[in-house]
């Protein structure tokens, strides 16, 4: 019998430029000559860059944009960030089933074996996996695992997107389209706390602002409200994953350790607002909810971390 071999990672040169990136996305979005996608598949490209580190001045940026303590250890979910050049760059290619203009991130697990270090020498790698249905569309897992010195993940992040709308190719293989529905969500159903929460913040323009230019990500519908109204939202939003980082402020001295962190995402948010966040504890783990500060009843974060 023989061995089935795990499919090889293509190295690129470096994280690539997420501008020139973008850009491909958008020329790829032309009538006739841009880039077809087609839904009957998981996508063969795996990515991989080596000897990737971190520049302390984007740190320093990404923790003031989201109220994260600065110092040696890593937040959690900062490479998300430094990874995020090369998940647009796996979405952009001709093989990923979905076109990323549009995209929604629904869901997010991060999992570390221990802090990582701000002096420390980095790969990482990304492939995508799992395309499956949803009642809006199609769901991919864009999974992201950075190493160090050894062979095994010391960072894994399971991101998983939405394509709203989109429906499996004709003569997609039984085996992809019976692939079970599913709904994204991670978590039990929260209730609206029935007690004080432990912070509030003012969000606006100038927190997006903050962290477009930590995190590089200039999608419209984070910049310009007539971005955001093309794709179907009131206004400008915050980035997902800028509240998933904020509502961290709140187990601040806790995260240096291994934990797993599970995010789902539910109403987005508005800017500017005022959120209300929420810590509760309960043995090994902790559940985090980020809601409306004048409608609680309105969710925008669900999550838990678990420490391992």
């Amino acid at each position: 019998m023989t061995e089935a071999t795990t499919p090889s990672y293509e190295v690129l040169g470096a994280v690539p430029d997420l501008s020139k990136v973008m850009r491909t996305i958008v020329t790829g979005m032309a009538p006739v000559v841009g880039t077809t996608h087609v839904a009957d598949n998981d996508p063969t490209s795996r990515l991989e860059v080596r000897g990737v580190t971190v520049d302390p001045a984007d740190l320093a940026a990404y923790t003031s944009a989201t109220g994260l303590r600065l110092g040696n250890e890593l937040p959690p979910t900062y490479f998300f960030v430094v990874g995020f050049p090369l998940t647009m760059e796996l979405m952009s290619r001709p093989d990923f089933p979905f076109a990323p203009v549009g995209a929604v991130h629904v869901a997010n697990v991060i999992e570390q074996k221990r802090a990582l270090r701000i002096d420390e020498t980095f790969t990482v790698r990304t492939r995508g996996e799992d395309l499956r249905p949803h009642r809006k569309g199609l769901l991919i897992d864009i999974v992201t695992e950075v190493l160090t010195d050894g062979a095994e993940p010391v960072w894994t992040q399971t991101a998983t997107m939405l394509s709203q709308g989109t429906s499996f190719a004709k003569g997609a293989p039984t085996a992809i389209t019976t692939r079970g529905l599913d709904d994204a969500r991670l978590l039990p159903k929260p209730e609206v706390p029935d007690h004080a929460a432990n912070a509030q913040w003012t969000w606006t323009r100038d927190n997006v602002r903050a962290y477009v230019t930590a995190s590089g990500d200039a999608n419209p519908i984070h910049t310009s409200n007539l971005g955001a109204k093309a794709f179907g939202f009131p206004g400008v939003i915050a980035h997902g994953m800028f509240s998933a980082a904020s509502v961290l402020q709140l187990l601040e001295g806790k995260l240096g350790g291994a934990l797993r962190y599970s995010v789902e995402f539910h109403k987005p948010v508005v800017v500017p607002t005022r959120v209300a966040a929420w810590a509760t504890a309960e043995g090994a783990s902790t559940g985090l909810q980020l809601r409306s500060a004048s409608k609680p009843e309105k969710l925008h974060l669900n999550a838990q971390v678990d420490y391992l």
